[in-house]
């Protein structure tokens, strides 16, 4: 029996904005729509990209469609390799499995791509398991992705999830778990707090004593 440590991706394990926000701003111009806030832009990076373009930018019903697959044409083409590993995050994961930990991935990226990522990356291997959406968007939402996550390693003890975003917080309370803020990523300052991170912290050098502490 090991502890269990779920990760989001997108701004908690690499820094994505790069191939995010570009595949956003193809995105509007393939629809017409002028060209992405910055408020826009930040908003977009880690929820499902259905609820992003809907809510940010008010999209409905085959707009909605649209803009997911003019994104995903762009991001598949390589812009979805434009992203860093945070610092600090190798050195976080060694040693969270070296203390016996159990580690997954839970994101609400399509999976295969999440996998394709931490591949180009070098993280994959940290990873016992890595769950996300499915292209078809029949999931997409943190707690489906957790609820996954929860399933395929049923022996873990006392789950967390680390993450940088609201819907982190709120899709790990869903199935009753604490909910570590990933401070260095791109959330507003004070978001974590207010949706009830059990922590939030500065640095992924921060995360073993905030587990400790849970």
């Amino acid at each position: 029996m090991s502890r269990l440590v779920l990760f989001d991706m997108d701004g908690t394990l690499v820094d994505s904005t790069p191939g995010i926000w570009a595949s956003i701003r193809f995105a509007a111009t393939e629809l017409g729509l002028p060209e992405p806030t910055a408020g826009q832009l930040r908003a977009m990076v880690g929820p499902p990209l259905q609820d992003g373009f809907a809510g940010s930018f008010g999209l409905t019903g085959d707009d909605v469609d649209g803009a997911v697959d003019a994104y995903r044409a762009h991001y598949e083409a390589g812009a979805m390799f434009d992203a860093a590993v945070y610092p600090g995050i190798p050195e976080l994961l060694v040693g969270l499995r070296a203390d016996g930990a159990t580690l997954a991935v839970a994101t609400s990226k399509p999976e295969p791509l999440a996998v394709r990522i931490l591949e180009h990356v070098g993280l994959l291997g940290e990873f016992a398991s890595v769950h996300g959406a499915t292209l078809d968007g029949a999931v997409r939402h943190k707690d489906q992705v957790v609820g996954a996550a929860l399933g395929a390693h049923p022996d873990g003890e006392r789950p967390v999830l680390v993450g940088d975003r609201s819907h982190d917080v709120l899709g790990a309370r869903a199935h009753g778990l604490p909910c570590i803020g990933a401070g260095w990523g791109p959330a507003l300052p004070g978001e974590l707090a207010a949706a009830g991170a059990a922590a939030v912290v500065a640095t992924p050098a921060e995360v073993p004593a905030a587990l400790a502490a849970l």
